[in-house]
């Protein structure tokens, strides 16, 4: 009773932050609360690679480096730079590849290898919910539909997955997942996209089912992805910075692969109605 009450608590407090700082309509809270996320994200990441045999990422340096190309995309994404503000993301991430040089560590490859699978696999993804949320000027309710959606397609796999769960979905990664659960998460997902489709009409009903279940399947990829991870350097969670939760990476492995997928999708679709 204890865990699930520090589970619920945790959760509503998660869940309150990501939407609070989305929906509050004040930039600075969003950008100082989802670059902190993305830094500490990306730590996670590099403490679970740096177990592995010759694997030793600076954990300091892979942050700044997320959370400097979150801040210049935000810049970017909103128009409040104009400038090729990349440029400094890039700059640095060549320093970072020179102080290689210095380190005099076993295997710079392997390092060199990790640091940039993390910019690829963590930083990015959460730089792109600032193109996401400035897809069409400014819109947070679609960001908001992305986690709102994650969440009720990770509720509705989970509860269904629990009563009626029978074959596998990925027995070797994850011998929880089910093919029952998997539909049960995607049907819930359907209505959240209904709900969503009364708010942001713009976006017509057929588009918001299609982009639910884009979230839906490469959700549940992003998902396993990280338990093969995990599975490989033996740990059961990824941090422990929410309580009856697990880490970062546990909370938004989900959208590390979905938020790829979304901007892909919200950038052709946008494109079709502004033409």
């Amino acid at each position: 009773m204890e865990n699930f009450v520090k589970r619920t608590l945790s959760g509503f407090l998660f869940v309150t932050l990501i939407v609070g700082s989305i929906l509050l309509g004040n930039y600075y809270v969003f950008i100082t609360v989802f670059a902190i996320i993305s830094g500490l994200a990306v730590r996670e990441f590099h403490k679970l690679t740096n177990k592995q045999p010759d694997v030793n990422v600076n954990l300091w340096i892979a942050s700044i480096s997320t959370v400097l190309l979150f801040v210049t995309s935000f810049l970017y994404a909103s128009k409040s730079v104009t400038y090729p503000v990349f440029s400094l993301y890039g700059f640095y991430i060549v320093l970072v590849l020179v102080y290689e040089l210095y380190r005099q560590k076993s295997n710079p490859l392997h390092n060199w290898a990790y640091f940039i699978l993390g910019q690829i696999f963590v930083a990015l993804p959460f730089a792109l919910l600032n193109f996401i949320i400035f897809i069409n000027n400014y819109q947070p309710l679609i960001l908001v539909s992305v986690f709102v959606t994650i969440w009720v397609n990770d509720t509705g796999a989970y509860l269904v997955g629990v009563t009626f769960g029978k074959h596998r979905l990925f027995e070797r990664i994850s011998p929880k997942k089910s093919w029952e659960g998997f539909v049960g998460g995607a049907l819930a997902a359907l209505l959240s996209a209904y709900l969503f489709s009364l708010l942001i009409p713009e976006i017509s009903l057929i588009n918001w089912l299609i982009l639910s279940e884009i979230i839906v399947v490469f959700g549940t990829f992003g998902d396993l992805i990280e338990s093969l991870m995990k599975r490989t350097v033996q740990v059961k969670d990824s941090g422990n910075i929410i309580p009856g939760h697990g880490g970062l990476l546990d909370r938004f492995d989900s959208m590390l692969l979905a938020a790829p997928v979304v901007f892909i999708y919200l950038s052709f679709l946008f494109y079709e109605v502004n033409k």
